[in-house]
């Protein structure tokens, strides 16, 4: 499904691939179909792999002679001709049976480290008994709370344990059950018990790891404390980039609490790192827009949409709504958005215009390798992250070939 715009050109279709396997005996093979663009063109791609020539060669002969071993007294154990090879499936189990005959007999279940995760807040004995009653290697603690993390389980049922451990150490608990915990309160949006983490954390420790920082930020955003959240990001730039999740998250608060001059400048930086921001992060600017008169705003959104087509980028069917929901809502504008989908022939169905292709014109293709030519041959730009082995010879390959005939079919 596409979303179409009278009066603009819409976003191209994404390309779909759909492998296919087919193997064969001897000679396996592996086709894989390729969709491409807009227009439906397909193309097979099939890759072979040719039969060995000798498999005598490369598989490992079966010793069918008789052999002596020892054994951990020093005695000589003779193995009979028709035993499997000592790299045969199974042949390692086996031959700890032999060497070890009373296994069998007293051989126990293997230990798993599960527990059963309280539906309710537990008080310091039934704590300990739970722990008493724990078979296993992990550490209790972390195994428990680990869990929590991955089931989402309740926050009260968390807090007691932090509780429980926070008594028996004389009231100290480990960062990493305080970061477990701080994961439950920022899933179920708890900000209170979020800021409570944040004091202990900022009291404690003087630099978090950014699984924690990403956290607290997240969690942070949602209060009228949101501001300190940017200082947590400030904290992350000392050591590193930012991630693009916490931008993401910081342009967020900074949206849902009016401030949109922060918004612009924190996208802005997170383009200035060469990062791609988050489809989320881009719906959450056409959310706020709605209704709102303001040209420099709507302006700023439509250089969105220019970020989009040009770096190939396509909206969910989320985002897709907010798009059309902004284009709808703008004052004294008759804007009317629908889904559609695209014919074989590369015209809407809805507004019968064509669909930009993804496929360079013979205009773009020339001016594409007149730059390559002038600026990485001629010209000082260099390739910083290729191999100086084969994609090197490779590219240079390319270049002759496509400075004599104008187009090449080229295969690394």
């Amino acid at each position: 499904m596409l979303f179409c715009w009278s009066g603009i050109r819409s976003f191209p279709k994404l390309w779909k691939i759909n492998p296919y396997l087919s193997l064969g005996p001897g000679h396996p093979s592996l086709f894989l179909l390729v969709d491409c663009g807009i227009r439906n063109q397909q193309r097979w791609f099939s890759l072979k792999t040719m039969s060995p020539q000798n498999t005598k060669a490369t598989n490992l002969p079966i010793a069918k002679a008789r052999y002596l071993r020892k054994g951990y007294g020093g005695s000589k154990k003779q193995v009979p001709s028709d035993s499997p090879h000592l790299f045969a499936a199974g042949a390692a189990k086996k031959r700890s049976q032999m060497n070890n005959p009373q296994s069998k007999d007293h051989a126990l279940p293997p230990v798993r480290n599960t527990i059963q995760l309280p539906t309710k807040p537990l008080n310091s004995e039934e704590w300990d008994k739970l722990k008493e009653d724990f078979i296993g290697k992990a550490n209790f603690e972390d195994l428990v709370s680990s869990r929590m993390a991955q089931c989402h389980s309740s926050v009260d049922v968390a807090k007691s344990l932090l509780a429980w451990v926070a008594a028996k150490n004389n009231g100290i608990v480990g960062y990493n059950l305080l970061v477990k915990y701080l994961h439950l309160c920022v899933v179920h949006k708890q900000t209170s018990e979020v800021i409570d983490v944040y004091e202990i954390m900022k009291a404690r420790y003087k630099s978090l790891e950014s699984g924690g920082y990403t956290l607290l930020i997240r969690g942070l955003i949602h209060s009228d404390r949101w501001k300190e959240a940017l200082l947590l990001l400030e904290d992350i730039k000392k050591v590193m980039i930012p991630s693009k999740k916490n931008y993401g998250d910081c342009i967020e608060g900074a949206l849902l609490h009016q401030d949109v001059t922060t918004a612009w400048n924190l996208y802005q930086e997170l383009l200035g790192h060469d990062l791609i921001p988050m489809m989320e992060t881009l719906k959450a600017f056409f959310d706020f827009g709605k209704d709102i008169k303001d040209d420099h705003y709507s302006n700023k959104l439509l250089d969105i949409l220019l970020y989009l087509r040009s770096n190939r980028l396509y909206p969910g069917e989320s985002f897709a709504h907010s798009i059309k929901t902004w284009f709808e809502s703008i004052p004294g504008k008759q804007w009317k958005g629908q889904f559609t989908t695209i014919q074989e022939s590369g015209r809407c169905s809805s507004c019968g215009k064509t669909i930009e292709s993804i496929h360079l014109s013979p205009e773009e293709y020339e001016f594409l390798k007149g730059k390559i030519m002038r600026d990485v041959i001629d010209g000082g730009d260099q390739y910083k992250k290729t191999t100086p082995g084969v994609s090197t010879i490779g590219f240079i390959v390319f270049l002759v070939c496509l400075s004599r005939s104008g187009t090449c079919s080229f295969f690394l």
